[in-house]
């Protein structure tokens, strides 16, 4: 271990692995360390069983009627990939493909009333929604026509809107669509998490227009806190309402060409569970030179002169010219910035009103139920050999709000019974509290309450450009050579 690397790793979470993979791809030498005995950290799939109830804590075995415990793959962070995201789009250039297989989430739906409706995954389908009435419907067809033709380098396809300057609020008011269909816009297309544009210091604003339940859906827009001042210029606190409408027509249409790539809704779920993408990155590494070491204590940070110079770990130092880690290896170099509750749900059954689906997402927008913040309900089951036979497991997640997070998540959990057994995790979100330049100490962020990745790979970007002092550019992760197997040229 007593060599100099270009970069150390600290940590084998998903962000932490991609980088690891993208650095030893252009050529940086790497080492990729992890105190515990096995890849993923935050996001590894927990298997046997049994072990899953051991990290929880629960005092007895699992009841034979859930099967064997080799049988099970259970994520401990839940989320889906954007068929046409940015995940997707590393996995493709990086062909870590080739190691994984994967399955359609079978339906997004979105909770209204007290009931979930299917979001519509078809033109038939949306004629035939009680998400909407008919008028409505009419209305809503138009606005969807207008963000599928929108092209920002063609004026003829704005329609009187500028994208630079109408406000989101002011493109709903065009299309008269009602306060219902603007929230499941934002919320279940555009994937807001919130109705805010983002948060500094705590600071609370109240939005001026309708907020949006379509927004969250659809544009992936999320909540951050009390970001340091390096971060002030990126998040205030607005509506995305009153915000230009060009981001939330991006995740609109994000939403739609993901869709459009597989039909029956725009996620995709890796079979044996999210835990192999850390692991397909890892091997992408390795094949570039990428020295991997599990089970590997570290003890310290050794620093020179405000900068990282190494990391000592059982007696010995690597040396290195930049770190990258999860916040858990520099807790005095992250602050905290609030809570995720995540309950793990284990079923015999397919939630109600889905259709019988072996796989699904539920939104319930923030307004549904009162919050600032969206409750999400990913669901997957034995079809993709994380549970045993005619098992399924549904965790529910969601930013905790008040001093009773269980409470919280209560409207979600109604929708899963009867529950066999649940697993409860309340984790601390962390940020860095500078940007690495100085230190060349990076850290990741950790993960939120989304159930798509696309928030994490806004963070690897971020990321990368602070490291190299350049913008991400997906080329720079393509391939360079032949897998170890020896695949003929592409």
């Amino acid at each position: 271990m007593d060599e100099e690397y270009d970069v150390i790793v600290l940590g084998t979470g998903l962000t932490e692995c991609i980088l690891s993979g993208i650095m030893s791809v252009n050529g940086k030498k790497v080492l990729h360390m992890d105190r515990n005995p096995y890849y993923g950290g935050e996001s590894s799939s927990i298997t046997p069983l049994e072990e899953l109830y051991k990290r929880f804590d629960l005092p007895d075995s699992p009841p034979e009627s859930l099967g064997r415990g080799r049988d099970w793959n259970v994520d401990l962070i839940p989320k889906f990939l954007m068929a046409n995201g940015q995940l997707v789009r590393m996995l493709l250039y990086t062909e870590v493909t080739r190691y994984l297989d994967f399955k359609v989430v079978e339906g997004s739906f979105v909770y209204k009333g007290g009931k979930i409706y299917k979001v519509p995954s078809t033109e038939a389908e949306a004629l035939a929604s009680n998400l909407m009435g008919m008028f409505e419907k009419r209305r809503f067809r138009k606005f969807l026509v207008f963000v599928a033709n929108f092209d920002e380098n063609d004026t003829k396809t704005f329609e009187g809107v500028d994208p630079k300057t109408t406000t989101m609020g002011e493109v709903y008011k065009k299309f008269d669509l009602g306060q219902d269909v603007i929230d499941f816009t934002g919320h279940a297309l555009a994937l807001y998490r919130t109705d805010e544009y983002g948060c500094v210091a705590q600071t609370t604003l109240t939005s001026i227009t309708c907020r949006g339940f379509l927004l969250h859906s659809l544009g992936l827009q999320f909540k951050q806190e009390r970001y340091k001042p390096f971060f002030l210029s990126f998040f205030l606190s607005f509506s995305y309402l009153e915000q230009p409408c060009l981001e939330t027509i991006h995740r609109i249409k994000l939403y739609s060409e993901s869709l459009a790539r597989y039909g029956k809704s725009p996620y995709l779920y890796p079979l044996y569970g999210l835990g192999e993408l850390p692991q397909g990155f890892a091997r992408l590494s390795a094949i570039y030179g990428g020295t991997y070491m599990l089970n590997k204590p570290v003890e310290e940070i050794v620093m020179e002169g405000g900068h990282v110079v190494g990391v000592k770990s059982e007696g010995e130092v690597a040396r290195c010219k930049q770190l990258i880690c999860d916040p858990s290896y520099i807790p005095e170099r992250v602050q905290k910035v609030g809570q995720v509750i995540r309950v793990i749900c284990i079923l015999s059954h397919p939630i109600e009103n889905t259709n019988e689906a072996n796989s699904c997402q539920i939104i319930i927008p923030q307004n549904q139920v009162n919050r600032s913040s969206d409750i999400y309900v990913c669901m997957i089951s034995y079809a993709h050999n994380v549970a045993a036979q005619g098992k399924y497991i549904a965790i529910v997640s969601t930013t905790v709000e008040t001093d009773s997070p269980e409470s919280e998540v209560e409207p979600a959990l109604e929708l899963l019974m009867p529950i066999d057994q649940k697993f409860v995790a309340i984790s601390d979100l962390y940020e860095p509290t500078d940007d690495g330049t100085e230190s060349q100490i990076f850290a990741s962020r950790a993960y939120d309450a989304t159930t798509h990745f696309e928030t994490t790979c806004n963070d690897i970007k971020d990321i990368y450009k602070r490291m190299m002092g350049t913008d991400f550019d997906f080329e720079n992760m393509k391939r360079k050579q032949n897998d170890v197997f020896g695949e003929d040229e592409q």
